[in-house]
This record gives structure tokens, C-alpha cells and sequence, in this order.
């Protein structure tokens, strides 16, 4: 078989390899605050909003996290005990050279000897080193530049920068929002809750940056300095470094001063692309059948759905009002929200296109279709958000007839018969691909009209019998 690595699978496979490796039920969940005067260096108990894992780990196979390092004067600071992800701050006045991607405290006069240097690589997935190794590696010094003094400050800020890369999936839709956009809410609202902030963006593409252009300005309306393209120096009152990561699509709003849940991002997304539907759009009109949305994949990826017309006439005779989308990297994100957020309910195979289930507004209903072998990172990957987000949340379990995979193996066979022991703890991209890009899925017609007609029935009980005018 082919190795090849996908970014949706390696994501939410990863999780696998802990648990059933380790033996362990790892929830890290962290909160880094900052102070107006200096960090302490050390980080206390659950009462300070952080609570680490108590189950078995294996010293040999993880080595201790490194404790958290500070400058003599307090103004530079790491820790490094997370499991996701790493975070410095230089807390004080700190000019930027791009050239070399390095901070330098603004005036290193006020450092005390001796002096600290810092590398940090600010991307949520510290425990992946081969996508780390992507991931540009940012210098902190608390000396000067090559010279006596720092480098002239160019370009003045009034304020904080707040330093990140998307270099690891860059371009997959769901490790945008797992990797970046959620932890990115979690660091806002963890350290800037109630102020701008300028984003300095390592690998903003120019694709990306017209894409996601309007969520960055949802959370900052400050413009954000791209790493990569810009030459000269800049000035802030003062710079965080890494994002705050709780886990795969999760929000705790236990570790977050302000409490913000899924519901507060849900509604973040409102602001950067609803526009207080005061937009005219096509899918913003009287409706009087609910909407379903039917997610289609290509057919070179895996997990297609190979009747897919069929599949769309049979939802049509269970009432709904059927539109199938194709979302690509280049559809633009308020069109998307637009058909998602004015409909009733998402179908979808498991794969990255369900994260636009973050679109739905609460009461809507997703149906995930779960292929062969993907029952538990299903649910990881997206029950949980959607449930948090008040979204009704079904799933239709594909039996192995309608796995295109009994055209290659025995239905007796492991692999078909019991994919959790089958695939054990040997997660190769062999068998990764077996599941996520080998199979393809023709749906039991009869069988999913049954489960459709169960989801139509909650689509008309939240909405109504008299349709729902958007």
C-alpha cells in the first residue's frame, strides 16, 4: 500500500496512538495569564486553572516537560510544561526584526546579565515533531541586536503582539479552526479579553489571508504584520508568543477568565460572517421544507459517497429541501456560512468539510455518517463541538455492505469485522489509509431513508410545521 500521510487523519489519529499506546486518558488543560509587572516562573495547582493528567506516563517514552525559564529582570519568560503547546512573553517594550524573525527587548539596558535567548516554534502541536519541523522557530533575546543597541524601531505599535504560525496543515479546513482558530479564541480571551491585539502570522499565504480575512478582523481590528513578507522592524508594548491549546475541538470554559464556551465562538463566527443577516444572499429567504445540506467529497480522497444522487432524491422524498455542497479550499467562507447557517441540517461523511458544522446555529441538526473503523475519532473530532454549540447531533453508522472495503477483504476478516482490534496499536499509515482513504461508501437507501425520516421529524419539531423565514 501507499504511505501517504493526510492531514485530517494524522489529526484526529494522533489521539488513538495515546490512548491505546499509554493507556491513558490525557486531558491537559491550561490557562497562561499575564500580569502588567512580571511572570512568576512557576505555575501553581488546579485552583489556578491547570489541571494535568494523574494517569500512568512512561518516563522513557516522555521525558519530563522542561520547567518554565525567565530572564533575571522578569521581562522575558517560557514555559514549556504543556502538552499541546509552548508559550513565551516578553513582557515590556520589544522590537521585532523580521529578517531574522527575533524579538529583542526594546531596551536591553534594563536587562540584568546574563543574557537569555528563547526559541519557540508557536504552533499547538508540540508533540508532532515531524509537522513541527514546518513550523518556523522564532528567537527571544534579551540583549541587543549584532550591534550595541537593538534594531530601529521602524514601525510603532501601541500595542501587544501576539506571534503564531499556520505552516502545519496549511490548508486543511478542519486543522485551520482545531489548530488555529480555537486556540487563537482561548489565547485572546485567556490574555488580551478586553483590548486589540496585532497578530504577527508566520506562513499567512495570500489564499489564506483573503479566506480568513474577515474572522481576523472579527477578533482584532488591528492589521496583522505577516512574518514572511515584511522587511521592516516593529515595535510593541510587548509580545506573546505560541497559542493556548485545551485539546481537539474543545473550549473549557472552566480555564478561561471570562468563562467563553463554543456558543461565544459560535458567535465570534456571526460577527465575522453573518452580518446581522442584513446581507442579501439566495439562502436567505422563505423556506417552507427544511433545508439539508449534503456534503459531497472528491472522489480521489476516500469516504465518498458513491450514490450520492441517489442518496439526494431519497432525502428529497422524505421532505427536505436538498442542496449538496462541494467546499474547496478557494470557496469563499461567507458563502459557505451563509448556505450552512440559514439551514436546518448537515450530512456528511467524516472528514474535514463537517467543520463547517460550526456554521449551524443552534437547534440545527448534524448527521455524521461514520465509516467502518471510525467510530471514536468521529466522535472526537465533531460530536463534541456540535454538542456544545447547542447543535443536535446524529450518527449514521455504516454496516459493512455499505463499506466499499468488502470488495477487498472478507467480510470475516478482522478488518471488516473488528476494526478496533484489527488495527490494535501498530496506527502505520498502512492501515490509516485503509480506513481514511481506501474506503468509499455506498449507502443502504432504505436503511438511511428510515434514519432520515428520524432527523426530518426533529428538523420540523424545532422549527416548526409553517416553515422558517430567514
Amino acid at each position: 500500500m501507499k504511505k501517504q500521510h493526510s492531514a485530517t487523519v494524522t489529526g484526529c489519529f494522533v489521539i488513538f496512538v495515546f490512548f491505546f499506546v499509554f493507556h491513558t486518558n490525557l486531558s491537559i488543560l491550561s490557562e497562561f495569564r499575564t500580569s502588567t509587572s512580571t511572570r512568576s516562573s512557576t505555575h501553581t495547582d488546579k485552583k489556578s486553572l491547570e489541571m494535568k493528567s494523574t494517569s500512568k506516563w512512561d518516563p522513557l517514552l516522555h521525558p519530563p516537560p522542561l520547567q518554565p525559564s525567565q530572564s533575571p529582570g522578569g521581562q522575558i519568560s517560557c514555559d514549556r510544561s504543556h502538552h499541546n503547546y509552548d508559550m513565551c512573553s516578553i513582557n515590556g517594550p520589544t522590537v521585532l526584526d523580521p529578517k531574522t524573525s527575533t524579538f529583542y527587548l526594546a531596551d536591553p539596558a534594563t536587562s540584568t546579565p546574563p543574557l537569555l535567548v528563547e526559541k519557540i516554534r508557536p504552533y499547538p502541536r508540540k508533540w508532532e515533531s515531524f509537522v513541527m519541523k514546518r513550523i518556523k522557530e522564532i528567537t527571544i533575546s534579551s540583549g541587543p541586536g549584532p550591534g550595541p543597541q537593538s534594531p530601529k524601531c521602524e514601525v510603532q505599535h501601541n500595542a501587544p503582539a501576539l506571534v503564531f504560525s499556520v505552516a502545519g496543515y496549511n490548508g486543511n479546513f478542519w486543522h485551520e479552526f482545531n489548530d488555529g482558530f480555537i486556540p487563537l479564541f482561548i489565547t485572546v480571551n485567556s490574555i488580551f479579553p478586553d483590548q486589540d491585539v496585532i497578530f504577527v502570522i508566520d506562513k499567512a499565504r495570500d489564499w489564506w489571508v483573503s479566506k480568513y480575512a474577515g474572522l481576523l478582523k472579527a477578533f482584532s481590528k488591528l492589521p496583522f504584520v505577516n512574518l514572511g513578507n515584511d522587511n521592516a522592524t516593529h515595535c510593541f508594548t510587548s509580545a506573546t508568543l505560541g497559542l493556548i491549546s485545551h485539546g481537539f475541538m474543545t473550549i473549557d470554559p472552566t480555564l478561561l477568565p471570562n468563562s467563553a464556551t463554543f456558543t461565544h465562538f459560535r458567535a465570534l463566527l456571526d460577527k465575522a460572517y453573518g452580518h446581522g443577516r442584513n446581507r442579501p444572499s439566495m439562502f436567505y429567504s422563505s423556506v417552507t421544507r427544511p433545508r439539508l445540506v449534503l456534503m459531497s467529497r472528491k472522489g480521489s480522497i476516500g469516504r465518498v459517497i458513491s450514490n450520492v444522487d441517489e442518496v439526494k432524491r431519497v432525502a428529497e422524498e422524505v421532505g427536505f429541501d436538498v442542496i449538496v455542497f462541494k467546499p474547496s479550499v478557494k470557496t469563499p467562507l461567507q458563502e459557505a456560512y451563509a448556505l450552512i447557517n440559514t439551514s436546518h441540517v448537515i450530512v456528511g461523511v467524516h472528514g474535514a468539510a463537517l467543520t463547517h458544522s460550526l456554521f449551524l446555529r443552534p437547534g440545527s441538526v448534524l448527521v455524521q455518517v461514520v465509516p467502518l473503523g471510525l467510530e471514536w475519532v468521529a466522535d472526537v473530532c465533531f460530536a463534541k463541538s456540535a454538542k456544545e454549540m447547542g447543535v443536535e447531533y446524529m450518527e449514521y453508522k455504516i454496516n459493512a455492505k455499505e463499506s466499499s472495503l468488502v470488495e477487498k477483504y472478507d467480510e470475516n476478516e478482522m478488518v471488516i469485522k473488528d476494526p478496533v482490534a484489527f488495527k490494535g496499536n501498530n496506527w502505520s499509515s498502512d492501515i490509516m489509509d485503509i480506513y481514511l482513504k481506501e474506503q468509499n461508501i455506498k449507502l443502504d437507501l432504505l436503511r438511511f431513508k428510515e434514519h432520515l425520516k428520524q432527523v426530518y421529524h426533529k428538523a420540523k419539531g424545532i422549527y416548526g410545521q409553517g416553515g422558517i423565514i430567514f
